[in-house]
């Protein structure tokens, strides 16, 4: 996807979030499309509102006065974008929508800049509180994040080399991909797999090497009314009930730190060399492991018996090759 639609699109959702009513079909091409022709406007508005869409944003239609049947506009509710107010896990807590899920990658944070730029400058009434259901706390931090996300956009399939969890091997993979989504602290695409002939979930962190857009642009159709992050705690792994107790070093494993339900200071370690804290994650993410992997000895497993099997298990394998 070029950088243009890339900013084309970031404007279009940030105009219609952040406007306090119904944003007229006229109003939104004076401010966007400016000097297009009625029928490329009319065509490339109906692919940008439909790119939204696919990516769960909810793009609304409406009438901009509830008491006459004049010009529908549109907009996007922000107690809409957002997930409704729930207690969910740290894990759970992403955000639904596109902006929410890549705010902070680096490729549209210029867009999203820019977006707020040309709205102001062009007048429109803009209630920037909206925003705040957007703030960065999901990074799209996986390499393989870009050529998914433009792949989706584009229709394109994608080739790319990928390592289950419980092998080290690895295998060619052809992917029509639906969508990204954050789900138990990972990243994941959804998608139709060519070889399974069946929808799968791949994670981008076990993605090896470079993934690639192959073929065609538009080569698919996104299944009507899918639900990304329902496909994604469908066809995940299972996460375990069972509480983890993990021993971490004083001022180390930061990120299991945010996650955890419970922090113990000062506690027995397996070495004198530095203090210890214990840490307990009630429902821990479905890459534990990984995560305790690469920490080395900072993190100790205290609890289930069955993680730290996993985890000597693998440095063991790790060892032996």
């Amino acid at each position: 996807m070029t950088a243009a639609k890339t900013e084309r699109l970031m404007n279009l959702l940030i105009m219609l979030l952040v406007q306090r009513r119904y944003v007229a079909k006229g109003r939104i091409r004076e401010i966007l499309y400016d000097g297009m022709s009625d029928e490329a406007f009319d065509k490339m508005f109906e692919r940008d509102k439909e790119e939204l869409r696919s990516l769960g944003v909810p793009v609304e239609l409406g009438h901009l006065d509830a008491y006459f049947d004049d010009e529908p506009g549109y907009r996007i509710r922000p107690d809409e974008f957002a997930l409704p107010e729930i207690d969910l896990n740290a894990d759970e807590a992403a955000v639904v929508g596109l902006a929410t899920r890549v705010w902070e990658h680096q490729k549209l944070a210029r867009a999203t800049t820019e977006a707020v730029r040309k709205l102001t400058a062009a007048g429109a009434d803009i209630d920037l509180a909206a925003l705040e259901i957007a703030q960065p706390r999901l990074p799209a931090d996986e390499p393989a994040f870009d050529v998914f996300f433009e792949a989706i956009l584009a229709r394109s399939v994608v080739e790319f080399d990928y390592r289950r969890s419980a092998s080290p091997d690895v295998a060619l993979r052809r992917l029509q991909p639906w969508g990204v989504t954050r789900y138990s602290g990972r990243w994941y695409v959804i998608g139709f797999d060519l070889d399974r002939d069946d929808e799968r979930i791949f994670r981008l962190s076990r993605v090896q090497g470079e993934a690639r857009k192959v073929g065609r642009p538009g080569a698919y159709t996104i299944p009507e009314g899918i639900d990304v992050s329902a496909a994604a705690r469908r066809l995940a792994p299972d996460l375990s009930a069972e509480p983890v107790v993990l021993l971490a070093r004083t001022d180390a494993a930061l990120p299991l730190r945010r996650a955890a339900d419970a922090v113990e200071t000062d506690v027995t370690g397996p070495d004198a060399r530095t203090g210890w804290d214990r840490l307990t994650l009630l429902r821990a993410s479905v890459g534990i492991a990984d995560e305790v992997l690469s920490l080395g000895d900072h993190v100790y497993v205290e609890s289930p018996a069955s993680l730290r099997d996993q985890v000597v298990a693998r440095l063991r394998a790790v060892v032996q090759r």
